[in-house]
């Protein structure tokens, strides 16, 4: 039987990267790439990280220490000071939850590491329909950055980066998930918590939906809510 290539997936231990992967290893052997950038949750993210890992039967992971991202700051998520929204932010506006320019960094430092391992493919959670506002969160974005590592790597590289939830909302990778069978009790979303669940945040808000309009329960524990 033919080996399967090697694809590299970021993965933050949340929901939208763990469908991600579930897609991926269909097709890929899983090379997992996770960040540690200083943000608030980064214990509880690096715990489903590694039990996601294990499930996937990963043969190859990653934990790269991005941390200067939170010394750089500009963020609600790495930078204490500044409270995480609970409350629907402004439309057209950045969300205070952007870390600038992560994607990029993120996603350069696994071109590394899919150009040592012979990768022909890396895998992001990325899409439009939740996260809008996020500039490194668009398709043309992606689009820009595949001609970028295309030139950036060498003359033998050829490296994509695959965004298979691009297009879907919350509910519609919670589906996918349910049909890939995916882990999605190991996952964690919440921006601010690392026991419970906060319910309040934006991320903790779209995943709750989801599960809502899905018609199943979200498996992960949750702060009482008034």
């Amino acid at each position: 039987m033919k080996p399967k290539p090697w694809a590299v997936v970021l993965m933050s231990g949340g929901l939208d990267s763990c469908v991600t992967a579930a897609l991926a290893r269909q097709n890929y052997e899983l090379a997992l790439f996770h960040a540690n950038y200083g943000q608030r949750t980064v214990t509880r993210e690096l715990r489903a990280f590694r039990e996601q890992a294990g499930f996937f039967q990963a043969r190859q992971t990653l934990e790269a220490d991005l941390h200067f991202l939170s010394v750089i700051g500009g963020s609600s998520l790495t930078d204490r000071e500044r409270p995480i929204p609970i409350e629907e932010e402004a439309p057209g506006e950045l969300p205070s939850t952007y870390v600038p320019f992560r994607n990029t960094i993120l996603i350069a430092a696994a071109v590394a590491w899919a150009e040592t391992l012979g990768a022909t493919a890396i895998f992001i959670g990325a899409n439009v329909i939740d996260s809008p506002e996020y500039p490194d969160c668009r398709p043309e974005y992606f689009n820009a950055l595949n001609q970028l590592i295309d030139l950036g790597t060498g003359p033998q590289t050829k490296i994509l980066v695959h965004t298979p939830l691009i297009g879907l909302d919350k509910a519609g990778i919670i589906r996918r998930g349910l049909e890939l069978k995916a882990p999605l009790e190991l996952t964690w979303s919440c921006y601010q918590n690392e026991d419970r669940a906060c319910g309040r945040c934006s991320s903790c808000r779209l995943r709750l939906q989801g599960f809502a309009a899905v018609g199943v329960p979200d498996p992960i524990p949750y702060m009482a809510l008034d």
